[in-house]
């Protein structure tokens, strides 16, 4: 995460060297395009490790519950047949 963020920045700074020294139109087309597919990775990225992270709660919090049946000296009910 922290390579697209340096990615990011070195491209912003490339952009902003760009308003001061004009360097050209087809540099400015392809800062704008790698600057739009480097946030979409990082996009793309950060909503991953949000998924992976609420799945991560989940199981912690099944294992919660699994101990708390556990503890309490009953056995846990298996699971029903899927209906289809």
């Amino acid at each position: 995460m922290l390579s697209w963020c340096i990615i990011l920045f070195g491209l912003g700074v490339m952009a902003f060297l760009d308003t001061i020294f004009n360097y050209g139109e087809i540099f400015r087309r392809i800062n704008s395009v790698v600057f739009m597919l480097v946030s979409l990775g990082l996009l793309i990225r950060v909503y991953h490790m949000a998924k992976l992270g609420e799945k991560e709660n989940l199981q912690n919090r099944n294992t919660q519950l699994e101990d708390e049946v556990t503890s309490r000296g009953t056995k846990p009910v298996e699971a029903s047949q899927p209906v289809a």
